[in-house]
C-alpha cells in the first residue's frame, strides 16, 4: 500500500515538472528584457558611484567646516586669552607707572623709609640695611669729635684771613692793569665749599673762592640753561653754554672790522687761525680767544687759558713782595693754585673763574671736558652749573632754626673724615664729598628741627649711611635744587630751575658697572672699618697740629 502511494506521488510530480507550461524548452536564449534589466542595474551602479561620490563630498566638507569651526573656536579662545592678558599687562603698567610717581613724589618729601619713624625703628631697620655692620655708640663719637674734628676749627680761621688777604692783593694787581677796552673785569671774590660752610675735615686746608669775570664793552654774556631745550642728552644736564653777544642783544658780530681798534685789543670772536678780518683791523695777531672755534659759545678751554695768563702777569708784579712762591696746583682741576712757604710746606686753595646768571646767586663755572660715561660733556662749550651760593645759604638758613649745638654738620664731618681715609686706603670711588652733602640737604629737608639735637649725632649719622646706601643700591641720588618743590622759595631758586627735570648725580652708575661696583664695595668697607678707625684717632689724638700758616712778609 505504502508502495503504490509512493509511485502515485512521483508520476504526479513527474507530470507537474514536464509541464510545458511551467518550463519552455526554448531556455538557451537570453530572454528579451535582460539588457534592460542589465542595463538598469549599470545606471542604477552608476547613480550609486555618483552618490557615492556626492556623500564623499559632502563628508569631506563637512569635516572641513568642522576642522574650520575648530580652528576658529580656537583662535578665539587664543584672542579672548591674549585680550585678557593685554588688559592685564595695561593694568599693571598703569599700576607700576603710579607707584613710580609716587615714588618719587615720596622721595622728594620724606626719601627712603628709613627716614620716618621713631628712634628705635630707625635704629633696628638702620643695622639691618648695612649688612649688620654697627656704627660706634655716641659716646665715642662725641670724644672722636671732639679731640680730633673740633680742635681744628682755629686752624681753618686763620687759614681763610691768610688765603683771602693774598687774593685780595692778587686781584688788586690785576685791576692795576685793567683796560675797559680790552680786558675781562674781575669782580670780588667769593668764598664757597666746606671751608665756608664750617665743616671741612681733611687736611690741608683747601679755601675755594669764585672770581666772577665780565666781558669788556660792547659784549655781554647770555647763559643757556640746558633745561631750555627738550632735546639736551643726559650727559650734558646739569650744563649750560654762554653766549657771547653785543651788549644791544643784536646777533653778535664783531667790532674789529667796523672801527679802528687798539693794537692789543682782545678780540672775543676771532683769532689769527680763522682769517674772518684782516690782520689790518687789529684781530690777525690777537691771543686770548674765548670762543669755541666757528660758533659764539664762550670756550672753557680758552678762558682757562686766558685766566692763568692773567693770574701769572698778576703774579709776577707782586711777587717780590712775598717770601714764598705761587705754582699751579692739579691740573685736573682749573684754577687751582698752591703757595709754597721756604719751610717746605705748602697751603693749596682754588680760584675759579664763574659767570653769574642772570641776577641770580646761580654760577656757571670751569669743568674740563671729559667723556660723556665720565660724568661730564665732551664738548668744551658746555659750563657746569653749580649751586654753591645756595648751599652755603641753605645751611646758614637751616642752622638758625635747628636747636643750639646742632648736630647736622658734625654729621657731615665725620662721614667726610670716614671718606677720606678710606679712600687712602682703597682708592677713590665713585662716591664724594658732594654726594655726601647733598644727602644731609635732603634730611635736613625732611627732618624735625628738634631732630638734631648734638645728643643725636649717633642716630642721625645713621640715618645719613642709610639714605647713601638706599641711594647707591636704586642707583639714585636726585640734585638738592633742581626739580626739587620742597626748597623754601625764601632762598631765591630761580624758576627755571625749579621747574626742571630732576637730576640724577648717580647717573653714571648706571653706565659703569665696575665704577658701581668699586663704590658700593668701598662703602661698605668705610663702614666696616669705621668703629676701629674712630677709637684708634681719639686714643692716639696727633700732638703736633698743623701750624697756623705764616704770615705774608711784605718788604
Amino acid at each position: 500500500m505504502a508502495m503504490e502511494l509512493f509511485r502515485v506521488c512521483l508520476v504526479v510530480v513527474t507530470a507537474i515538472i514536464n509541464h510545458p507550461l511551467l518550463f519552455p524548452r526554448e531556455n538557451a536564449t537570453i530572454p528579451e528584457n535582460e539588457e534592460e534589466i542589465i542595463r538598469k542595474m549599470q545606471e542604477h551602479q552608476e547613480k550609486l558611484r555618483l552618490e557615492q561620490l556626492r556623500l564623499e563630498e559632502e563628508v569631506s566638507r563637512l569635516e572641513a567646516e568642522k576642522e574650520a569651526l575648530r580652528q576658529v573656536e580656537e583662535e578665539q579662545q587664543q584672542l579672548e586669552a591674549h585680550t585678557a592678558w593685554d588688559l592685564w599687562t595695561t593694568l599693571c603698567m598703569v599700576l607700576f607707572l603710579i607707584i613710580e610717581v609716587l615714588r618719587q613724589n615720596h622721595q622728594e618729601g620724606t626719601f627712603p623709609e628709613c627716614l620716618g619713624g621713631d628712634e628705635d625703628e630707625l635704629s633696628g631697620l638702620g643695622g639691618t640695611l648695612l649688612q649688620g655692620l654697627p656704627l660706634p655708640n655716641r659716646a665715642t663719637l662725641d670724644h672722636f669729635y671732639e679731640h680730633c674734628i673740633r680742635s681744628t676749627t682755629g686752624d681753618a680761621t686763620r687759614t681763610q684771613e691768610f688765603v683771602e688777604g693774598f687774593v685780595d692783593d692778587l686781584l688788586e694787581a690785576l685791576r692795576s692793569t685793567y683796560n675797559g677796552k680790552t680786558d675781562m673785569e674781575l669782580e670780588d671774590f667769593i668764598g664757597v665749599g666746606s671751608m665756608y660752610e664750617n665743616w671741612q675735615v681733611e687736611r690741608p686746608l683747601r679755601c675755594h673762592l669764585f672770581i666772577p669775570f665780565i666781558p669788556p664793552e660792547p659784549y655781554s654774556f647770555h647763559p643757556e640753561f640746558w633745561c631750555s631745550s627738550l632735546s639736551t642728552p643726559l650727559e650734558r644736564q646739569g650744563y649750560g653754554q654762554i653766549k657771547v653777544t653785543l651788549a644791544d642783544g643784536n646777533p653778535l658780530g664783531c667790532v674789529c672790522g667796523k672801527a679802528k681798534l687798539e693794537e692789543d685789543m682782545l678780540c672775543l670772536l676771532y683769532g689769527k687761525n680763522r682769517g674772518a678780518w684782516p690782520s689790518s683791523a687789529g684781530c690777525g695777531e690777537m691771543e686770548g680767544l674765548l670762543c669755541s672755534r666757528e660758533s659764539s659759545y664762550l670756550d672753557v678751554m680758552q678762558v682757562m687759558k686766558w685766566f692763568q695768563m692773567a693770574l701769572t702777569r698778576a703774579w709776577h708784579r707782586i711777587a717780590h713782595k712775598y717770601e714764598f712762591d705761587l705754582a699751579f696746583g692739579e691740573l685736573d682741576t682749573p684754577g687751582s693754585l698752591k703757595i709754597k712757604f721756604r719751610s717746605g710746606k705748602s697751603m693749596p686753595f682754588i680760584l675759579t673763574p664763574v659767570i653769574q646768571c642772570n641776577d641770580s646767586d646761580l654760577y656757571f663755572i670751569l669743568q674740563l671736558p671729559k667723556e660723556p660715561c665720565g660724568g661730564g660733556p665732551a664738548s668744551s662749550a658746555h659750563w657746569l652749573l653749580s649751586f654753591a651760593v645756595y648751599e652755603r645759604e641753605f645751611l646758614r638758613m637751616t642752622g638758625k632754626a635747628l636747636p643750639e649745638g646742632a648736630c647736622h654738620l658734625s654729621c657731615l664731618q665725620i662721614a667726610s673724615f670716614l671718606l677720606s681715609k678710606q679712600t687712602r686706603l682703597t682708592g677713590p670711588s665713585g662716591l664724594s664729598d658732594y654726594h655726601l652733602k647733598t644727602a644731609l640737604l635732603h634730611l635736613l629737608l625732611s627732618r624735625q628741627a628738634s631732630d638734631w639735637k648734638a645728643s643725636k649725632l649717633d642716630v642721625r649719622l645713621q640715618d645719613l649711611f642709610c639714605f647713601l646706601e638706599r641711594s647707591l643700591l636704586e642707583k639714585k641720588l636726585y640734585h638738592f635744587f633742581m626739580g626739587n618743590h620742597k626748597v623754601p622759595e625764601a632762598l631765591g631758586l630761580p624758576e627755571v630751575v625749579r621747574r626742571a627735570e630732576p637730576l640724577n648725580l648717580f647717573r653714571p652708575f648706571v653706565l659703569q658697572r665696575t665704577l658701581y661696583r668699586n663704590t658700593v664695595d668701598s662703602f661698605y668697607e668705610m663702614l666696616k672699618n669705621a668703629p676701629a678707625l674712630i677709637s684708634e684717632y681719639s686714643l692716639h689724638v696727633p700732638s703736633v697740629r698743623a701750624s697756623p700758616p705764616p704770615k705774608a712778609v711784605v718788604s
